[in-house]
């Protein structure tokens, strides 16, 4: 049985970060380091722990023997704003400050014994991964993998590159009740043949519950929303003066990546992007989906072939 248990750390800086830990106590291998999973853009880690019809990518994991923990940053899930916390944040913020504080939490109360973890940055949280482990010239994080992530944009969906040209839209996008809003929406896309196809594919994913499904949508933040145009709009994205590109390209832990083959969100050539530059012998691509059954970004997670495209081997590689 998945045991969860959730933990708040401080983050400095006015903020409760929200860590939940899962895992299987019969099943428990302790001489493997923790399993970080960061979530990403406008969303929280309740998709990482949801699957409409089978095992949730936690529950695989922790059922191969890993201490999984699901980690929420900074306006996500149950993260919770102190009396004076700001809404004005960035991604600096989250992926040094907050995914620094979170990786200490994760350190101080595992049930393993390790003084680094393996993270897996979803999306967005790829790019947050990245950042943590680059910065650090003590590595906390001894093996990456990026699942659907950024870190440079070497190729764009044409609406993105249109919208990213001006910034301050994207800023001016500050949504309150996304999740309402998305709960509404998606059974009526589903219906429009091909609309959702650059995010997911209703032919492998049940869509039937969209007021569970959509539980893991968090509002935006616009001042995030600006910076992501921005990067977008450059290519590279540049934190605290250093370009995360030339960062990226010095790492030499394990790197994992893992494409959906007809991703519309984040295409190949982006998801591929550190894995084309970092200097470690030990990385690997893989594609999930193919020609006859095509994956996008959300299908990684929900659709019915997760399990054998993604969540085993990407447990595999984590076990070699």
């Amino acid at each position: 049985m998945l045991d969860r248990q959730t933990f708040f750390v401080d983050n400095g800086d006015n903020w409760q970060l929200a860590l939940h830990r899962h895992q299987m106590p019969d099943r428990l291998d302790r001489k493997r380091r923790p399993l970080v999973l960061v979530p990403g853009f406008a969303m929280n880690s309740f998709v990482l722990g949801y699957h409409p019809r089978g095992a949730s990518l936690v529950e695989y994991l922790a059922a191969q023997g890993f201490e999984v923990w699901c980690t929420e940053l900074r306006g996500q899930g149950d993260s919770r704003p102190g009396p004076r916390a700001s809404r004005r944040f960035g991604l600096a913020d989250l992926g040094l400050v907050d995914l620094a504080a979170a990786l200490e939490g994760v350190r101080r109360h595992s049930d393993v014994d390790a003084e680094q973890v393996d993270a897996i940055g979803c999306s967005l949280g790829a790019t947050f991964v990245f950042m943590q482990a680059a910065w650090w010239p003590i590595p906390r994080i001894a093996r990456i993998v990026n699942l659907g992530g950024p870190m440079r944009w070497t190729s764009v969906h044409p609406t993105l590159r249109a919208l990213s040209t001006v910034p301050a839209l994207w800023g001016a996008m500050a949504f309150r009740g996304t999740r309402r809003i998305a709960r509404l929406a998606l059974p009526l896309a589903a219906r429009v043949p091909g609309l959702l196809h650059v995010y997911l594919h209703p032919a492998i994913c049940d869509l039937s519950e969209p007021a569970t499904l959509v539980q893991t949508v968090d509002d935006p933040i616009p001042s995030v929303n600006i910076e992501i145009a921005r990067w977008i709009r450059d290519g590279d994205l540049v934190v605290e003066g250093r370009n995360l590109t030339h960062a990226v390209a010095e790492l030499q832990q394990p790197l994992l990546t893992i494409v959906a083959n007809a991703d519309g969100i984040v295409p190949e050539a982006t998801t591929c992007s550190a894995h084309n530059i970092v200097r470690s012998a030990n990385r690997r691509v893989i594609y999930a989906g193919d020609e006859h059954r095509p994956m996008a970004h959300a299908d990684l997670f929900i659709s019915d072939l997760a399990e054998a495209q993604v969540f085993r081997p990407l447990s595999e590689w984590l076990l070699g």
